[in-house]
């Protein structure tokens, strides 16, 4: 069986993505998503502390709102960056920077990895299988691409939409008009 696109293209998603993630490193890596997260959860903090407050200043709710959080994450996530850039730094002129930019490397294989699965779960609920290029179905990595999309899929809620739904208390009926 030759090599077909999936395969030129897996392979060269993922050495990108393993030579980006070994120039910045693990602990990079990984202190950028604990940024991010931690970004977001100031955000609501704020958001909840807030928001009464910004909405006296600013008339329209919804400006109010997007105004608080705008400012919220992007503040909070640039000051967790660059405390991020100053620890990552610390570590890449370390001792041990070269074990960090190799698993780096490591780790950006399994992101890439990754990168292609997401496409691939996304293109495939719009296209049968039968009807993939030939470029996708006679694919060397397409079994890989697939028992990892299954793996993903295992680990994500049944209904995820769920998870975005509050419990919100029923408004009261409208009072029949008097005349």
């Amino acid at each position: 069986m030759p090599i077909q696109g999936l395969d030129i293209i897996l392979v060269g998603i993922m050495i990108f993505s393993g030579f980006l993630a070994m120039l910045r490193g693990l602990t990079r890596e990984m202190l950028s998503i604990m940024s991010w997260a931690l970004a977001a959860i100031v955000t609501l903090l704020a958001y909840s502390h807030f928001k009464d407050d910004v909405r006296g200043m600013i008339d329209t709710p919804m400006l109010a709102d997007a105004t608080l959080i705008a400012l919220a994450f992007i503040t909070s996530l640039i000051l967790f960056s660059l405390l991020t850039a100053n620890i990552s730094e610390r570590v890449l002129d370390s001792r041990v920077g070269a074990v960090d930019r190799t698993l780096g490397f490591v780790y950006g294989l399994v992101r890439g990895l990754i990168l292609v699965v997401i496409a691939f779960l996304i293109v495939s609920q719009i296209v049968d299988r039968p009807n993939l290029p030939k470029w996708v179905r006679e694919a060397r990595s397409l079994p890989l691409i697939e028992s990892t999309g299954d793996t993903i899929k295992s680990l994500l809620p049944d209904n995820p939409e769920s998870l975005f739904k509050r419990d919100r208390p029923a408004s009261p009926a409208p009072e029949a008009e008097r005349g």
